[in-house]
């Protein structure tokens, strides 16, 4: 499979937020604002693609000593190393990015899309470069969901909503026809 398509693929057609609704913790709690959508999407790009570049050696150990049952576990390990280690450099370059993210950047570690985009690379079978592409694909495609609903919740925020839709509801009422949006990308591949 071309890497064009696997870029493609990943960030319309699969995408992991709005397709396969993965990272949904995420992709709500940090959607309220463009500027914290854009930390986050950028700090789940490089945790993803360094866990990409990582798991793919680990697995490739698994499968030579046929342990490869413990991908899962292992994989964990990998993301949440990353995970912290992102944290603390958004910490002391980015204090008010930092701050902005809260909880949620602690969050990534249990963000089901970073798990996913390494179990979908063994599933796929792909090579080092596709596992790469891959994953920065889905990075971007769930930068891309944040940033198009950040969009929708401030147009939500500034309209008037009779009081029985005002906050939760409101917003999964948007999230769902945004994800019904991304439908239209289904026969592109």
């Amino acid at each position: 499979m071309g890497y064009i398509l696997i870029l493609v693929g990943t960030v319309l057609v699969n995408n992991i937020v709005l397709s396969q609704f993965m990272g949904i913790c995420a992709f709500l709690g940090v959607s309220k604002q463009m500027k914290s959508s854009v930390g986050m999407g950028a700090a789940v790009i490089f945790v993803m693609v360094c866990a990409a570049v990582i798991t793919y050696p680990i697995y490739k150990l698994l499968e030579h000593f046929e342990i490869t049952y413990l991908k899962t576990v292992a994989f964990i390990l990998v993301i949440a190393m990353f995970v912290q280690m992102v944290e603390m450099i958004i910490k002391k370059l980015m204090p008010p990015l930092y701050k902005a993210l809260g909880i949620y950047l602690p969050l990534i570690t249990t963000n089901c899309a970073v798990l996913g985009v390494t179990i979908t690379n063994v599933d796929e079978s792909y090579n080092i470069a596709q596992s790469v592409v891959n994953a920065f694909g889905t990075g971007v495609g769930f930068t891309l969901a944040l940033l198009l609903f950040s969009g929708v919740r401030s147009r939500i925020n500034d309209s008037k909503l009779p009081e029985t839709f005002k906050g939760v509801p409101a917003t999964l009422i948007a999230a769902s026809i945004v994800s019904l949006s991304f439908m239209g990308f289904s026969g592109l591949i």
